[in-house]
């Protein structure tokens, strides 16, 4: 089964553009790397009354959309290995979490056992 690091960020409307810029170079950067799939995913529907919303779950403010995003690897341990090559790659590690177009203090990160698993 793989392994899957999920990510949920609050990010201003306005700053869309430039963190879409930001995540086609990581993106390539875990690619080749060796991750298996990469996603950045942008809010379109906030949520159904009964159930909680993302934009709560994010903590989004007024003029504040979510991203969801997410990697997958073949195992926990690849993830490691990948992730180690990855923070050494100038392309990621010029990125400063101050220069980033989101707060980085407020993105939640976890990583994830797959206990579902369908090929195409």
């Amino acid at each position: 089964m793989s392994y899957v690091d999920g990510f949920v960020i609050p990010v201003a409307k306005d700053k869309v553009d430039e963190y879409q810029r930001i995540s086609k170079i990581a993106g390539e950067v875990w690619k080749e790397n060796g991750a298996l799939d990469y996603k950045e995913c942008l809010l379109d529907e906030a949520g159904y009354d009964g159930l909680r919303a993302f934009t709560d779950v994010a903590d989004a403010g007024d003029g504040e959309t979510v991203i969801f995003a997410f990697i997958v690897y073949a195992s926990k341990e690849e993830r490691d290995a990948i992730n180690e090559k990855v923070m050494a790659d100038p392309r990621i590690a010029g990125f400063a979490p101050e220069s980033m177009p989101f707060d980085s203090k407020r993105m939640a990160f976890a990583g994830f056992k797959t206990i579902v698993e369908w090929d195409k």
